[in-house]
């Protein structure tokens, strides 16, 4: 049971990368926090270092791509008397190649986490946040939503849906006391690339922001209540584009920097 007045954090893939900065800026800024991943040992340095920092943190392993996993994450957050406050869907699989050279068991963890995971914990966690008329819901999705992503199509698609999801459940919300953020990241300094099956090309790594930088401008989005958080001035640039320029002549150059190396 937690009995602080310092309001819960609910974030998933926080083993590492931008789930761990979020959880680190939400503990600077007063929230305590729920982390949830596959890999429980660097949650637990997570969890002592946000200790050090004044917040309570309680580790949960979930491996969100097992169907049912992000029930049973609802009932021990329950079963543990926490209150998610503000959710953080940060929980995101990847895979590079083309799209009949994946296994289909690979693009369905990614669909499973990516997609179905994120939504049935967005709506297990808002009927409480409803009834306390407050609470925040921030869904990471990616400056890959903006643009289909050749060579790298179910991930993209999926980032497509958690932007489009997040933008109509923030107006659906609007006066309820409960906001909705879409953070979008572009190439962030993580594993990701790692796991995804894709060594970063020179182009991306000079485009590369830090977990940190991508947690503090999300941060300020959140307080800001802006509906979408687009990293970076040349990821909204980018943003920009993708949505402006035709896709005949933005496809191609998605597909180059997909490339494999």
């Amino acid at each position: 049971m937690n009995d602080s007045n310092r309001p819960t954090a609910l974030i998933t893939g926080a083993s590492s990368g931008i789930g761990a900065a979020l959880a680190r800026e939400l503990a600077r800024h007063g929230h305590d926090l729920v982390l949830t991943a596959r890999s429980v040992a660097p949650m637990e340095g997570l969890a002592d270092e946000l200790r050090k920092l004044g917040a309570a943190a309680t580790v949960i392993p979930a491996d969100l791509a097992a169907p049912g996993a992000a029930a049973a994450l609802v009932e021990q957050i329950a079963g543990a008397g926490l209150a998610v406050e503000v959710l953080v869907n940060n929980a995101g699989l990847g895979a590079l190649g083309r799209f009949e050279r994946i296994g289909v068991g690979r693009n369905a963890d990614i669909m499973q986490v990516n997609i179905v995971a994120l939504t049935e914990l967005t709506y297990r966690l808002l009927p409480g946040m409803l009834s306390r008329q407050r609470g925040l819901i921030v869904l990471v999705a990616s400056t890959a939503s903006f643009l289909p992503c050749p060579n790298m199509a179910v991930y993209g698609a999926s980032k497509a849906y958690v932007r489009s999801l997040g933008e109509a459940l923030a107006q659906e919300l609007r006066g309820t006391g409960v906001g909705v953020n879409v953070l979008c990241p572009g190439a962030t300094a993580t594993n990701f690339f790692a796991v995804a099956g894709h060594l970063r090309s020179a182009l991306q790594a000079r485009r590369m922001m830090s977990a940190e930088a991508v947690a503090r401008i999300g941060y300020a989005g959140m307080q800001r209540g802006r509906r979408v958080t687009v990293t970076g001035l040349m990821n909204r640039v980018l943003a920009f584009a993708a949505t402006h320029v035709p896709h005949f002549l933005t496809l191609p150059a998605a597909q180059r920097m997909m490339a494999q190396d």
